[in-house]
């Protein structure tokens, strides 16, 4: 795998795999002197995504990423919609810059688009073109009116012309020596991409609301680790299987992921023994913090996350925390109670 960064061109390469991944980022775009740093780690994030399913070359282009992958590029697209960063991806087909290659490519996009749709029912349709070449001889509309001339006539019976809300969709992109067709677009999670904004530890319990904290935190850049604490036997084998079937759905969304599982039953029965009973709680989670930021320390950890997204609290925001001597603090804090609790 190799990442190349050069002005698009139609290639020997390009003709022999006529589908590319065509990758959009969001917010990244608004980055300035640094959006390099950015790009390159989200190209990085994406080879790493797809090892085991294909092999790949990723180019970084003016606002736009584009993965050429040697097989499944359609299972690549799917993957790529859980890599942080990206804000959609398509599987486009990439024509020289000749409006008749263009509406000829488009009639084969829009008919393999309606093989996948029921046959009875008649699709609204619209052409949606982006040029961002401006020496393009034609005008967006203009080129958009082009292709519909030829695309209708040949699918009258299966499609209806509509401007607003179509149910499929030609997108065309005209870039520098190339334009790429594609009828799908396939929503990412948006955000920055994993390990921008360095490494947190996550407290994790076997709740919804800590891995929600996880997932947020890797969409702000953070690359996350995990800790957990099991007291056996007071806890069950199934309680520390349960966060480890998390951790590996969490890590579809980050390079690497790395869990500790903490022994917490001779600190649990220390202050179960020594300490008034209406401190116990406080002492177990103060104990756990301080277990974590002992971690986070010897991992180069920058912070720790936490999923306190209690509505009463006032200590949702980052601060330092007297236990850890370490910013701590939930992605919560910037979200109102309602949309906390709609999300979990």
């Amino acid at each position: 795998m190799s990442l190349q960064t050069s002005p698009e061109s139609v290639s020997a390469h390009e003709e022999e795999r006529p589908y590319l991944i065509l990758v959009r980022y969001g917010e990244l775009a608004l980055k300035g002197k640094n959006r390099g740093f950015f790009e390159r780690r989200l190209a990085s994030n994406i080879r790493s995504a797809c090892e085991g399913i294909s092999k790949l070359r990723v180019e970084l282009h003016r606002g736009r990423i584009m993965v050429w992958p040697e097989q499944r590029a359609e299972r690549v697209a799917r993957r790529l919609q859980d890599v942080m960063g990206i804000q959609s991806v398509s599987r486009a087909r990439g024509v020289p810059l000749d409006p008749d290659q263009i509406a000829e490519a488009g009639l084969f996009s829009v008919s393999a688009a309606l093989e996948e749709r029921p046959i009875d029912e008649v699709q609204t349709f619209r052409v949606a073109t982006r040029r961002g070449n401006k020496s393009f001889p034609m005008t967006s509309n203009e080129l958009d009116r082009y292709v519909a001339d030829r695309v209708l006539p040949e699918l009258d019976s299966r499609l209806k012309v509509q401007l607003k809300g179509a149910d499929l969709v030609l997108g065309i992109e005209v870039r520098e020596k190339n334009a790429f067709l594609f009828t799908e677009r396939l929503p990412g999670p948006g955000g920055l991409p994993v390990g921008t904004l360095g490494h947190v530890l996550c407290l994790l319990s076997g709740g919804i609301d800590s891995p929600v904290a996880a997932w947020m935190a890797m969409k702000r850049g953070c690359r996350v680790s995990y800790v957990t604490y099991h007291s056996s036997p007071y806890i069950g084998e199934a309680s520390r299987k349960k966060v480890i079937d998390l951790v590996r759905s969490l890590a579809q969304y980050q390079p690497t992921s790395q869990l500790f599982i903490v022994p917490f039953t001779k600190c649990q029965e220390a202050i179960r023994d020594f300490a008034p009973e209406r401190y116990r709680t406080v002492l177990y989670r103060r104990m756990m913090q301080r277990i974590a930021t002992r971690l986070a320390r010897r991992n180069r950890c920058g912070a720790l996350v936490t999923a306190r997204a209690s509505v009463r609290s006032r200590a949702r925001r980052l601060k330092i925390s007297p236990a850890s001597k370490r910013p701590a603090g939930s992605p919560f804090s910037a979200r109102s109670s309602q949309w906390t609790s709609r999300t979990l």
